[in-house]
């Protein structure tokens, strides 16, 4: 490029020592009162806007970026890389929208190591009061040689050449920091990388990104990489070493983790791992994990507003179109959901038997206790009672009975499905006729047959008969039973909830001298539930009677 790079202030003391170094690269520390130790910050670098929006499908508009852009700052992430400004006009409009109107994290745009393109994401981030410029190249001989057809002295040379027009341009702003990626820096030959990291923190580089291009490392050996690149990089502690890791063999957040523990103080990520092909490191992982097992990570911490995580989730979620997969870690519909009636019963009782963290925390309101075939009475009490019933245990047991009948029939149990088996079960009156099963036989070219089985004090009498439909039939054959004749006067059904397998809720209006009584049933069978109301409407009639 033919650019003179700018002379960087001597960060040492005549002793040697590091004086200024946490002022220039922005480290901060906290101080654990109660243990005296000091605590360094792992600064979250967000590409979602720029690596997470390669994601197939997921493109966004200028409006959506900002208002994404917005909430990461609500986030209190530390870096926002919002784009790669050359790519397109409609690229370098949004990230100058978002440098211009996004407040409190450093905004990123991303470059080759072209000259048009560090122009481009200088002209699109200048205005903002902390810009960065994020310069890369691929520096394993697979990228040099496949890529660039180039050879590594050459693409050693204009590495240092961008990184110090890159500076040039950042000179008069006294937020500007630049940062360099040595693409595929997991397959570069390693005494090449620790060359080119050394020249470029020479040309002005304050930010050096260990990029995991294509997912390729392994936690010990990435780990170990970071450990040695402080090891064999004379000028590492001009520098904050960055990592940003691929999720190609799953392995993005664990690689991060032991980059971490190796020194690295920035993370680059994205909101619930997108990115290009298996994504990247997720932003909520690395951030929960380090919160999480403070035990672990005793000298580092985050900045993030981690009440934010799960609403930010969301959002990028719904506007890239992508859903969340149900089981992710931290944001899946699943991630504090219990099903399992040992693991419902724990978290009744004490929350951490089987939950690291509490879903407050990361922005939900409550933990999700899933009735399904496997809850167990303890669950089905505990989810009752905050729906506003308190059950004797003898209640509890034919609930519960009741409970499991449905649910083997539905994957999953709702409140409306309990408020049905409530109003079906618990009963405000004694229960002279219960119904014990139906039959039902019908089609379009026979006659509807419904035989039912009706308990009474003389025990199970089953009656049978036909009628307009098997509705009808159900009637007949329990007006045999039962001998007290009603007057059917309204008759309506209703899915309680959504799906196939839902609920259907009957109420029905019968007359009885003068009487209008009114009777419920629910079940995932409407004959059984029309079955049922008619039953329940027949024993107010009875206790009516009885009262009078």
């Amino acid at each position: 490029m033919g650019l003179t790079t700018t002379e960087e202030p001597d960060l040492r003391d005549a002793e040697g020592d590091l004086t200024s170094f946490a002022q220039h690269t922005q480290f901060t520390t906290i101080t654990d009162k109660e243990n005296h130790t000091m605590s360094e910050q792992i600064f979250i670098f967000d590409t979602t806007l720029r690596d997470a929006e390669q994601t197939p499908g997921a493109a966004l508009n200028l409006e959506e970026k900002l208002e994404i852009a917005k909430h990461l700052a609500k986030l209190n992430v530390d870096i926002i890389e919002a784009g790669f400004p050359i790519s397109s006009p409609g690229d370098f409009d949004a990230v100058k929208r978002i440098a211009d109107e996004v407040t409190g994290p450093e905004i990123c745009a991303l470059s080759r190591i072209i000259e048009k393109d560090i122009t481009a994401a200088w002209g699109a981030i200048k205005d903002a009061p902390k810009p960065r410029i994020h310069t890369f190249v691929g520096t394993s001989d697979i990228h040099i040689v496949g890529i660039t057809r180039s050879d590594r002295e050459a693409i050693l040379k204009r590495a240092v050449d961008a990184v110090a027009y890159a500076k040039s341009l950042c000179a008069g702003h006294p937020g500007a920091k630049v940062e360099f990626s040595p693409m595929d820096a997991t397959r570069t030959e390693p005494s090449y990388l620790y060359e080119v990291v050394e020249a470029t923190i020479n040309a002005g580089a304050t930010i050096i990104n260990i990029p995991d291009t294509v997912g390729y490392a392994i936690p010990a050996e990435f780990g170990q990489l970071i450990a040695d690149i402080f090891a064999n990089v004379p000028n590492i502690d001009q520098a904050v070493i960055s990592v940003h890791c691929h999720n190609d063999l799953g392995l993005a957040v664990a690689n991060s983790i032991a980059a971490i523990k190796s020194g690295a103080r920035q993370v680059e990520c994205t909101v619930n791992g997108l990115g290009e092909r298996a994504g990247n490191t997720a932003l909520e992982e690395i951030v929960m994990a380090i919160r999480t097992r403070q035990d672990h990570f005793t000298d580092v911490h985050t900045a993030i507003n981690t009440v934010e995580i799960c609403p930010i989730s969301r959002r990028v979620s719904r506007t890239m179109g992508i859903p969340i997969q149900p089981n992710k870690a931290i944001v899946g519909a699943n991630a504090f959901a219990h099903s399992s009636g040992i693991h419902q019963d724990g978290v009744i009782k004490q929350r951490d038997t089987f939950e690291i963290m509490a879903p407050e925390e990361v922005g939900l309101k409550e933990s999700q206790i899933i009735l399904s075939p496997r809850s167990g009475r303890n669950a089905l009490r505990h989810r009752l009672h905050a729906l506003g019933y308190d059950v004797t245990p003898e209640q509890l047991n034919q609930i519960y009975e009741r409970f499991i009948e449905v649910a083997d029939k539905k994957k999953e149990i709702h409140d409306a499905d309990l408020e049905a088996i409530m109003a079906d079960e618990v009963r405000s009156i004694p229960e002279v006729f219960q119904l014990e099963y139906i039959q039902v036989v019908s089609g379009t070219k026979i006659s509807p047959t419904t035989t039912v089985g009706v308990r009474t004090e003389n025990g199970v009498v089953e009656e049978a008969s036909t009628g307009d439909g098997p509705v009808d039939a159900a009637y007949k054959a329990i007006d045999r039973v039962a001998k007290i004749p009603l007057v059917l006067t309204d008759y309506s059904i209703r899915s309680v909830t959504e799906g196939k397998d839902a609920i259907g809720e009957v109420t029905i209006k019968v007359q009885d001298n003068g009487h209008t009584m009114i009777g419920h049933g629910a079940s995932t069978d409407i004959i059984e539930a029309s079955a049922k109301a008619y039953i329940d409407a027949i024993n107010k009639v009875v206790h009516l009677r009885y009262e009078a």
